[in-house]
């Protein structure tokens, strides 16, 4: 029997082997100072990782990975712009007249505030909403309510009068907002005219006007493309508004406006720029400082759904911006159950761990297509990482807006 603290452990009867490890997988919120326009963050990122490991007494290693939110970044930055700049470009854009809005999405705080700009630099505003729910799964109603009503959601067209008709005033299940009542009464808050309708066939706002701006996220350039070829003649995006400084203001040069969030009632804090140079300066300065290679990435959203809500977490336009070369591909990993189960269904015990650790040290270096990988992630590393960093960060008062890994890219010969 050994004892450690008060527990009593018998190697012999759990049949555990201590020469080992144990843990797989770590992932550690790493509290920073809050971070202000101007502030260095690389040299905040690095220096609160060594302290975290140094407080907790574990050790930096080859291959860990460190996160940073896209907020903080952006934050260090000043990556800032006002309804007022928002205004102008849509203004420059659209010449101040009728703007068709299509597909935003239902979000005080991502679109809330754009629409604010947006709204400041145009007549008029055709708000066309797509139903039952946005394209990120927030619910304006439910499919059952459609289907009861007998309305076809791929071809109907319905006006604000008769969505009311049909479903009266309905709120969101978390947020408690009748978010079609909030963004009119948003615009016309600022003197401009609404008129709010709902379509899922983008070509369904050229017989309100022909100047749209798409506000879509992951579909924009389909809808763009749709539009264009039926005769729209402007055509702008969320990602085409702000690409360039508009009276000193902050910009994204790919991004626009997608992935902006509200900072106050009349500024929005932009997608970061040129994280590539932050990643890749924070993972020399951790080789300097510690002899280890670590991956860097910087995350925002992370892409997952939740299956009560029906909210699918990206509305950033990508998980990742920006992350070092050690983090491209898709994981290249075998099923264990499905050996077990398999190939080895006759093994037990060491001999069935014997012969999968070997199996592991044989596997090839691109598993695609072979039965024994099947039910693995087929997902982008980045993006699995992205939404295990966003999920350890969370989005409240937690204070960790950096994220440590460890042990990511272990498996189970990994001693």
């Amino acid at each position: 029997m050994a004892q450690c603290g008060a527990i009593l452990i018998n190697k012999t009867k759990i049949g555990v082997n201590f020469m080992s490890r144990m843990v797989g997988t770590v992932s550690r919120g790493i509290r920073a100072p809050i971070i202000k326009s101007g502030d260095d963050i690389v040299e905040i990122v690095v220096d609160s990782v060594l302290q975290a490991a140094n407080e907790g007494g574990y050790g930096i290693k080859d291959r860990d990975i460190v996160g940073m939110t896209e907020a903080i970044v952006a934050r260090a930055q000043g990556n800032y712009a006002t309804i007022d700049d928002i205004a102008s470009d849509v203004k420059a854009k659209f010449g101040g007249q009728t703007v068709g809005v299509i597909f935003p999405i239902l979000s005080r705080n991502r679109f809330a505030i754009c629409l604010r700009g947006i709204a400041k630099g145009a007549k008029k505003v055709v708000i066309m909403l797509s139903y039952p729910a946005d394209e990120v799964g927030n619910h304006l109603i439910s499919l059952d309510a459609v289907e009861e009503k007998g309305v076809n959601p791929y071809s109907d067209v319905l006006s604000l009068e008769k969505y009311r008709e049909l479903f009266g005033y309905v709120k969101h299940r978390f947020t408690g907002m009748d978010y079609v009542n909030y963004y009119e009464e948003l615009v016309k808050g600022l003197g401009c005219e609404c008129e709010i309708v709902f379509a899922n066939n983008p070509k369904a706002i050229l017989n309100y006007t022909k100047n749209v701006l798409c506000c879509d996220i992951h579909t924009r350039e389909r809808t763009k493309r749709i539009l264009k070829n039926a005769g729209a003649e402007i055509v702008y995006g969320l990602d085409d508004i702000l690409t360039q400084s508009v009276n000193g203001s902050g910009f994204n040069e790919r991004y626009g406006l997608l992935g902006s969030n509200k900072a106050t009632e009349d500024t929005v804090k932009l997608f970061p720029r040129n994280c590539q140079q932050v990643v890749d300066s924070i993972h020399q300065r951790l080789f300097e400082k510690t002899g280890k290679n670590v991956e860097v990435l910087v995350y925002g959203d992370g892409a997952f759904k939740d299956p009560v809500g029906k909210i699918w977490e990206l509305a950033d336009p990508v998980v990742s911006p920006a992350y070092t070369k050690g983090l491209s591909g898709t994981p290249n990993e075998l099923k264990l159950k499905y050996l077990a189960d398999n190939e080895f269904k006759n093994l037990s015990g060491d001999e069935l761990k014997n012969a999968i650790k070997a199996k592991i040290h044989e596997k090839d270096d691109n598993l695609v297509g072979n039965m024994a990988s099947e039910g693995t992630t087929p997902r982008q590393l980045t993006d699995l990482i992205g939404s295990l960093c966003d999920l350890t960060t969370g989005s409240g008062d937690k204070g960790t807006p950096i994220v440590h890994i460890q042990g990511y890219f272990d498996n189970y010969t990994a001693d």
